[in-house]
């Protein structure tokens, strides 16, 4: 494959969103911002959030909804506390840049870390919640099922070692989680809109595969075959998990790979994010992303 770098100098970018008019806004975790890019060196500010977003996705009503983890110290990766550290579900208003908090909170129970999100069918989002890291300790993270208008907001898992990406099969029977620390990808079986069939032993769903790097990973988009994309941390890379969980791993030029997504009129147009030299990368990937409820 042949990578082409549409942007660099990026404050640890992740959550790419690839736009109909083909521009990719991504989010940068250490500035706070949200910027869009459409190479060539052109970029612009589409929104300020501070804290850190992660995740992104274009929600029904055409406005950008941001998983915010609240910002962490990359020397320690460890995470923030107190007033601005809040982790929080954002939607930003693309044409004004307005920032609006929709939830901080499942009932008394704070939000640690929301990292990742997918829409269904519906119009209400998934999303995983990465948990915080702090010296001595760390939070568990989960993952939850809400509405995009802040009125709802259910945890289908409270006890997620490190959640980060999140992903649904074309028919949305299937939903992805990546756990980042444990490079497990778990495989949950849905029910019901928002509601995932129990597993066994307290599992979030059935173990899907383990990334065998010895390193961790990260993000995930899903592939049109049903295939899926795992970002992979140190080394860094992409990881390619068919069906049956069998693991294909593609090289790529940074230790800290973070996420990918697809666009393109055949959707074959990958871009990559690369955390830990601040870029994104565009490809012509070997085979189509599926195409995300809501995206064009």
């Amino acid at each position: 494959m042949q990578f082409t770098e549409l942007a660099s100098g990026l404050a640890f970018p992740e959550g790419p969103v690839v736009m109909p008019d083909g521009s990719v806004i991504v989010t940068e975790i250490l500035s706070g911002h949200v910027t869009r890019i459409w190479g060539e060196g052109k970029r612009e500010l589409v929104a300020d959030t501070k804290g850190g977003p992660a995740g992104a996705a274009l929600g029904p009503d055409g406005a950008l909804y941001i998983c915010n983890l609240g910002g962490f110290d990359l020397s320690t990766m460890c995470f923030g506390q107190g007033a601005g550290f809040e982790g929080r579900i954002e939607r930003v208003d693309l044409s004004t840049g307005k920032v609006e908090r929709l939830y901080e909170a499942y009932g008394d129970k704070l939000l640690q870390a929301p990292d990742d999100i997918v829409f269904d069918r519906q119009g209400n989002m998934w999303f995983t919640d990465l948990g915080k890291d702090f010296q001595n300790d760390r939070t568990y993270g989960g993952l939850y099922y809400a509405a995009i208008d802040g009125s709802a907001i259910n945890e289908v898992y409270g006890r997620g070692l490190s959640f980060n990406g999140v992903g649904l099969t074309a028919d949305e029977d299937i939903l992805y989680v990546t756990d980042t620390y444990s490079a497990r990808v778990w495989r949950l079986e849905i029910e019901a809109p928002g509601k995932a069939r129990p597993a066994p032993s307290g599992h979030p769903g059935h173990l899907h595969a383990t990334i065998p790097t010895g390193g961790a990973i990260d993000s995930m988009a899903v592939l049109e075959s049903g295939k899926i994309c795992v970002a992979a941390i140190h080394p860094g890379g992409m990881a390619v998990v068919t069906e049956a969980g069998d693991v294909e791993l593609i090289d790529l030029p940074d230790d800290v790979v973070t996420n990918i997504a697809f666009g393109g009129s055949d959707m074959r147009d990958a871009y990559i994010t690369l955390s830990g030299t601040g870029k994104l990368l565009h490809c012509r990937w070997p085979e189509p992303g599926l195409k995300l409820n809501f995206s064009h």
